[in-house]
């Protein structure tokens, strides 16, 4: 992959049986950026950030990575080139740590030095000691430490884009703002372009660049946190807003 990867939905629509997940949604996520999807459950969000890994694949519409069409991508070999970091981790609890983290360099047929040192790379960078933490199980973890073996994971075959859905969503607030902390840390060091799913209107405005709010399948604003507090653009957004305890 190159360095700066823009992703690129359009116009894309998807069902799953009756219920619409998509309607005809475009967004754009400009290379080094992060965006971040807000809205409730059953919104789109989740199917959104899928489709630029092929875990999704739209009725209609494009999606594109750099230009390139994910629809003549194989899914596979797309998934192991860019990071995916799922709800409470995803770990495989039957592998220690390092192998945890070297599951996609592994994949790729990548050398075993240079995969064990990728993996001590992701984990440093992601604030965990390898002399510490290499040897442990997922069982032996914290929840906080596990989403960074997972976020070390989604890091070790150094990617320009990574996937995160509610990366951060089963943790305590004391752990999540340190974790917020980390990921932006790590954003302003990688340059990696981020897509973030979350319910939290708060980590949306505080972690990202630009704010998506969807509701039932559709765009309602997409704006920079700040213009999105001085300006919302539907009673939706003003609700979402007021709920979260987010004013301007």
């Amino acid at each position: 992959m190159q360095p700066g990867q823009r992703l690129a939905a359009q116009d894309v629509s998807k069902r799953f049986g009756s219920h619409v997940a998509l309607d005809a949604v475009s967004l754009v996520v400009n290379a080094g950026e992060c965006v971040a999807l807000v809205g409730e459950s059953g919104s789109g969000k989740t199917t959104l950030l899928r489709l630029f890994n092929a875990l999704v694949r739209p009725d209609s519409g494009r999606v594109l990575i750099d230009g390139e069409e994910v629809a003549e991508a194989d899914g596979v070999a797309l998934r192991r080139r860019m990071g995916y970091v799922p709800q409470e981790g995803g770990l495989l609890p039957h592998w220690r740590v390092q192998r945890n983290v070297e599951l996609v360099p592994w994949l790729r047929d990548v050398a075993v030095n240079e995969r064990a040192e990728a993996a001590r790379k992701a984990l440093i960078l992601a604030g965990l000691d390898p002399a510490r933490f290499a040897e442990r199980w997922p069982s032996e973890l914290s929840g906080g430490q596990r989403q960074r073996v997972a976020i070390a994971r989604a890091l070790a075959a150094r990617p320009d884009v990574v996937l995160l859905d509610e990366p951060f969503g089963a943790l305590d607030a004391i752990t999540r703002g340190e974790l917020h902390v980390a990921f932006g840390e790590l954003r302003a060091e990688l340059g990696i372009t981020a897509l973030l799913v979350t319910h939290d209107v708060r980590e949306a405005m505080l972690l990202a660049d630009r704010v998506v709010v969807l509701r039932a399948g559709r765009i309602e604003q997409d704006a920079a946190p700040a213009e999105l507090l001085r300006k919302p653009a539907t009673d939706y957004v003003s609700q979402l807003l007021a709920t979260a305890g987010v004013t301007g």
